[in-house]
């Protein structure tokens, strides 16, 4: 297998690992039903995923820089084999909230790797281009995983998604041992290079901005199947394809986001990002009852679309702000990421327990 093939491989294996990560979104509602407890208890479900991810992953990360990474990413795809295969097998919500703990380093963890990876078997001057392909496979999961898995909690248990990315999974573990060379991870930094990044106040202002945009997106994004279920009552059945619209929205605005900071000036294309998200989100906690196809969707897009801006410029942003540091910034800012979304699941969570639907929203605007 050629250098190219083998980085389509791992594309395929991260639509898989993106998909344990956000195919909860989808069926959050039936997750709650099943394990009895609330939506917006289920919600703490992308908190703890989201925290570990943030936290756990250097610490994995730093505390494995020894090993080659092949075992690293062996390490990540057994992680996330126990952790599906755990909420197959066990029943109750204190197992469901561990089992997510350990899908969440578990994805920190190959996300980190395969992008390293990706870019060592990229031809000289590709290796963006290879890390793309990594990164679209992670995308790919918002416009095929979450309304799949929608559609099959549908019919069947919940869990048989779960089955089944523990299977691809493992799958996935035997193709790496075949095809993926040992390569030695010359990234490593330690924990306190990585901290002390936190003291330039041109960093932190930044990672600010990225905490508090995806806090922004994680208090509607955790909760969008009720919020739609809400404002649509009558609408259960389209659900599944609001979300791959929403997934095609996506797609489309991290593929802009590095066009528009081109051609308009990154700030320029920050701000109308963040300025789009609060206009989408205003405009969404006011439509209830109205035209599904005219108003809602369109919101909807217009949301994901703005979002998705913002990731790939704010990347570039903090790689222009720390270019002799880039690798250690963008790191920091997944696990900003990463925080937001834990953020934003518990806001969300405690805004539709004291108020209405609607005010998840408001507070993302």
């Amino acid at each position: 297998m050629n250098n190219t093939m083998k980085i389509y491989m791992l594309t395929l294996i991260s639509f898989v690992v993106g998909t344990s990560q956000f195919v909860l979104v989808g069926i959050l509602d039936k997750v709650a039903a099943s394990v009895g407890v609330s939506v917006s208890t289920a919600g703490q479900l992308i908190t703890v995923f989201a925290l570990a991810n943030a936290i756990g992953t250097p610490i994995v990360m730093v505390a494995t820089s020894k090993m080659n990474q092949r075992k690293q990413l062996l390490l990540a795809l057994s992680l996330i084999l126990l952790g599906s295969i755990s909420i197959f097998v066990f029943p109750g919500f204190g197992f469901l909230m561990s089992s997510r703990v350990l899908l969440g380093i578990g994805t920190g963890v190959f996300v980190v790797t395969a992008y390293s990876i990706a870019a060592k078997l990229a031809a000289s001057g590709r290796q963006g281009g290879a890390m793309s392909n990594v990164a679209m496979g992670f995308s790919s999961s918002l416009v095929f995983g979450v309304p799949i898995g929608r559609i099959i909690a549908a019919e069947y248990d919940w869990k048989i998604i779960f089955l089944g990315i523990g299977v691809f999974s493992l799958l996935a573990s035997f193709a790496v041992v075949r095809t993926i060379p040992i390569t030695e991870d010359d990234t490593s930094v330690s924990l306190g290079k990585r901290l002390s990044l936190l003291k330039n106040p041109k960093i932190v202002l930044t990672l600010g901005v990225t905490f508090f945009v995806f806090i922004s997106y994680s208090i509607l994004n955790t909760y969008i199947t009720p919020f739609l279920s809400f404002v649509m009552p009558l609408m259960e059945r389209k659900i599944s394809f609001i979300l791959s619209a929403m997934g095609i929205a996506s797609l489309f605005g991290s593929k802009i986001g590095g066009l528009l900071a081109d051609r308009i000036g990154t700030m320029r294309t920050l701000i109308g990002s963040m300025a789009g998200q609060a206009l989408a989100l205003a405009l969404l906690s006011t439509v209830s009852g109205f035209n599904w196809v005219l108003v809602i969707i369109p919101l909807l897009m217009l949301w994901e679309i703005a979002v998705w801006t913002f990731g790939p410029t704010q990347n570039f942003n903090l790689v222009s702000i720390a270019p002799e540091a880039s690798g250690i910034v963008l790191s920091l800012n997944s696990s900003f990421v990463q925080l937001g979304f834990a953020a934003g699941a518990g806001i969300g969570g405690i805004a539709m327990g004291n108020s209405s639907m609607l005010a998840i929203s408001w507070g993302g605007a």
